[in-house]
Parts: structure tokens; C-alpha cells; sequence
């Protein structure tokens, strides 16, 4: 009998179960049911907020779920918006246009090695100011080109013919406008800095700056940002995220070219200045009168139209910090002058990769949810996490770590090249040794992981003010950047020089 009671107690109890199973699942199509009436509605807002609502209800009517908590801010992601692409995929898609890039920093601190002895920087040293703020131009303007399309092309307003039209030709506008008050600004600032020792100003020197800032930004800008066009809808009709290539190819023949105009122009005002100075403001007045024209043109897109008037304050300030690295660049010039060499290379890199998560970010933001309102129902203090930030199972914590598994096989790879192309060199050979690699490994290692994180904070900062990062992220970023490798490798020289000053018997 007992064995019986016991048979049927068993058989009550699983049909309680299955019942318990069967109303479980009747809820929960509740639950769906409401998701399906709200969608329409709720597109525009952030997913993670209807969502967290649906969740809690079905666990407030389920009491086998009651008094269970969800970390509902970490947990519930609109999955739809996160990029697909793997780990494999992402590190193989950024390595080529990483390694081209890298290349063009290379031959870009080459340059720089070589027109540092040119009479133009041996008569105007403080032209040497400019050198990290014009490079800087390429996070200021074509990289956040870069990123502004790359989001738009990812939305899907630039697949008809029509929307390129418009797209580009307002956004290349908009650059120039950037490129010529940047570089005017830059050239004023340099002089403000070059007072400072000196304690007077030479006008004509300032000119001479001035006219061949405005021409390097200028045609630079112009051939970088018909590049990225180019690069954008190319990736687009292959199938290729543009946020993944598009800022390091920016970023590739940014230095290089903007370095080589810089001194064909400089070298060209320079024998205006010693004969006709006159010509050196004159081209300052044409790049001037060209502004209104320019303005008009952008100011005929709504998106640019945005940032023209409300997109100033990174462009400058990044161009402030730029100078400022610029300002630590000419006193380590003077006492190291293969510096100038592994510069432009470290800078690089950082700035290069940091790119490339905002641009990814971004796309997700703008994606995911509403400027103002952090997407999935976030707060800023959870990017403030640097175990979140670089350790946590998250998509971007995951682009992250590969984006920093690039950096020391990156960094050997080009500083070998440095010392191949330097090897034949009796006035720049490169330093070389342990001590000086292990040094400068160490300082690329730490200015990319501030970066990134500095990154991933800024991005959530600046969209719950109201500001789209596609604008303003990476020149603060590229101009951090140059600040951070610039100071950095002026100490790995002092360093070197304290402990072992053979490894730099030739700087």
C-alpha cells in the first residue's frame, strides 16, 4: 500500500509539474505577444529598456523566478546591432590595412628624419611645432571622415548614387573648411609657442608658417578624403565592414603625404620668404577667401551642416594637445635627432588602432539606440571598468584585446624596418639594444591600452551629452595620442641615455 501511495504521490506530482510547465510557457507567450504590439513603438529607444520591462514581468508572474535577481544592464544587449564579425575575423580584416599603415608611419618618420636637416627646418625651428598638429590632421579630419561615412555606409544612406553625391561632396567640403581654420590656428599657435624662449615675435617667420600650414592641410585633406571615399563605397560593395579599414588606410598615407607636402611647400615659402615675402600672404588671403565658398557647400547637408556649426571644439582642442606634443617634439629633435625617426611610428600606431574602436563603437551607438540615452538601459560608470573595458566577455572588450595583440608583433615589425632603412645612414642610424626595446615596447604597450580605454569612456560620454562621436572622438583620441608617444618616447631616450648611452651613440 505504501508502495502504491507512494507510485501515485509521484504521478500527482510530476502532473503539478507539467501543468506548473505548461502555465510557465502560456506567460511567457504573453510576454512575447506584448513584444510583438510594442515594436513599432519602441524601434526608436533603446532596446535594453523594453526589453528589462518584458523580463521583469514574466518574472514577477512566475513564482519559481521570484526574488532572483538580473544584472539587466550587463546581460540584455539588442544582439541585431553588434557586429558580427569574429575574433578571426575582425584581427584579419584590420592586419592589412594595420600593416600598411604601419608602413607609411615608417617611411613617414624616414622623412621626418631627413627634412629636419633641410634649410628650412635648420632656419625656422619652430616650424618643427607644426609637424604633430598638421599630422594630426588626419584624426582631426580624414579619420573622423572616415568614421562619419563608415557609420552612414552602414546605415544605408549611401547605397544610391543620389546619397553619394550628396554625402561626399558636402563632407569634403566640410574638410576643407576644418583643414583651413585648423591650420590657420595651428600656425598662430606655433608662433605663440616659438615667443616663448625667444620673447619676440618674427612676423615673417609667421607667414612663412602660416602660408605652408594652410597649403599642407589643404591638398592634403582634399587627396586623403577623395582616398576614404573611395575606400568606404569599395568596402561597402565588397561586403566589408569600412569601420574595420577604412581609418587605417586614413591613417596609412596621412603622415607620409601630409609630411611631404609640408616640406615641398615650407621649402618653396621658404625662397618666397627670402626673396618676395609678399607671396607668402598672398596665399594666405586665397585660402581665406575660399572659406565662405566652402562653407556654403556644407552647409547644404543637414549632417554636415551639424558639425559645421557645432563641431569645433574637438578639432581645436585636439589641435591644442597636437601642438603641445609638437612642443615636446622640438626639444627632443634638438637633443636626439633619431627620434624624429620612431615618432611619427609610435604616434601612429597608438592613434591608428584607437580609431578603430571608435568607429566601431559608434556605428554600435547610433545603431543601437537614441543620442542622449545610452543604449540596453547603460550608465557611463560602466565604461569607467577597466577589467570591463579589457577583460569582460563583451563584443568590445573582445575588439579590444585584439586590437592590442597588433601592437608588439606591430612595433617589431617596423622598428626592424627603421633599422634596415637606417643601416646605410652614418647621421641617423637608429638606436638599437634591449634595454631601448624592451623600453619602447613597454611605453607602446601603455599609451594604446590608455587609449583604448580612454576610447570606450568618451564614446559613452560624449552620446549621452548629446554629441555625435563620429565627430569628435578620434581627434581627441589621434591627438592624445601624439601627446602620450611623444612624451613617452622622449623618456625611453632619457632612459636609454642614463643607463646605457650606447644604445644611442649614434642619436
Amino acid at each position: 500500500m505504501k508502495g502504491g501511495g507512494g507510485t501515485g504521490d509521484g504521478k500527482r506530482d510530476y502532473q503539478a509539474a507539467v501543468h506548473e510547465g505548461l502555465t510557465t510557457f502560456d506567460q511567457l507567450g504573453i510576454a512575447l505577444e506584448d513584444v510583438g504590439k510594442s515594436l513599432d513603438s519602441e524601434t526608436a529607444t533603446a532596446g535594453g529598456g523594453f526589453l528589462s520591462r518584458v523580463i521583469l514581468r514574466f518574472r514577477n508572474e512566475n513564482s519559481s523566478l521570484k526574488g532572483k535577481s538580473f544584472d539587466l544592464s550587463n546581460d540584455i544587449v539588442n544582439m541585431s546591432v553588434v557586429p558580427a564579425e569574429s575574433s578571426y575575423v575582425l584581427f584579419f580584416q584590420v592586419l592589412f590595412p594595420f600593416v600598411v599603415a604601419g608602413l607609411g608611419m615608417v617611411f613617414a618618420g624616414l622623412v621626418l628624419s631627413i627634412v629636419v636637416t633641410w634649410p628650412l627646418f635648420e632656419e625656422i625651428p619652430e616650424i618643427l611645432i607644426l609637424v604633430p598638429a598638421l599630422l594630426g590632421l588626419k584624426g582631426n579630419l580624414e579619420m573622423t571622415l572616415a568614421s562619419r561615412l563608415s557609420t552612414l555606409a552602414n546605415l544605408g544612406h549611401m547605397d544610391s548614387s543620389k546619397q553619394r553625391k550628396d554625402v561626399v561632396v558636402a563632407n569634403l567640403a566640410l574638410v576643407q573648411v576644418q583643414a583651413t581654420v585648423v591650420a590657420f590656428l595651428a600656425s598662430a599657435f606655433a608662433a605663440a609657442l616659438a615667443f616663448i624662449p625667444s620673447g619676440e615675435i618674427d612676423w615673417a617667420h609667421g607667414a612663412l608658417m602660416c602660408a605652408s600650414s594652410l597649403a599642407t592641410a589643404c591638398s592634403a585633406s582634399l587627396v586623403l578624403s577623395l582616398l576614404m571615399v573611395v575606400v568606404i563605397v569599395t568596402s561597402r560593395k565588397y561586403n566589408i565592414n569600412p569601420d574595420n579599414v577604412a581609418t587605417p588606410i586614413a591613417a596609412s598615407l596621412g603622415d607620409l603625404t601630409t609630411l611631404s607636402v609640408l616640406a615641398f611647400f615650407g621649402s618653396v615659402f621658404l625662397k618666397a620668404h627670402n626673396t618676395e615675402s609678399w607671396l607668402n600672404v598672398i596665399v594666405i588671403v586665397i585660402f581665406l577667401l575660399l572659406l565662405p565658398f566652402w562653407i556654403r557647400i556644407a552647409k547644404e547637408n543637414e549632417g554636415t551642416r551639424e558639425t559645421l556649426y557645432n563641431g569645433w571644439t574637438p578639432v581645436i582642442m585636439s589641435m591644442l594637445i597636437s601642438s603641445a606634443g609638437g612642443f615636446i617634439l622640438e626639444t627632443a629633435v634638438r637633443k636626439y635627432h633619431s627620434l624624429s625617426t620612431y615618432g611619427p611610428v609610435l604616434n601612429g600606431v597608438g592613434g591608428n588602432l584607437a580609431a578603430v574602436q571608435a568607429s566601431r563603437l559608434s556605428t554600435y551607438f547610433h545603431k543601437a539606440g537614441t543620442i542622449g540615452q545610452l543604449p540596453n538601459g547603460w550608465t557611463v560608470s560602466r565604461f569607467t571598468s577597466f577589467q570591463r573595458a579589457f577583460f569582460s566577455k563583451e563584443w568590445d572588450s573582445r575588439s579590444a584585446r585584439v586590437l592590442l595583440l597588433l601592437v608588439v608583433p606591430g612595433h617589431i615589425c617596423f622598428n626592424f624596418l627603421i633599422q634596415l632603412f637606417t643601416i646605410t645612414s652614418k647621421n641617423n642610424v637608429a638606436p638599437h639594444g634591449p634595454l631601448f626595446t624592451s623600453l619602447y615596447m613597454i611605453a607602446a604597450i601603455i599609451q594604446v591600452m590608455i587609449l583604448l580605454f580612454v576610447c570606450q569612456l568618451l564614446v559613452s560620454l560624449l552620446w549621452k551629452w548629446k554629441i555625435d562621436p563620429d565627430n569628435s572622438v578620434i581627434p581627441y583620441l589621434t591627438a592624445l595620442g601624439d601627446l602620450l608617444g611623444t612624451g613617452l618616447l622622449f623618456i625611453v631616450f632619457l632612459t636609454t641615455d642614463h643607463f646605457d648611452p650606447k644604445e644611442l651613440t649614434s642619436s
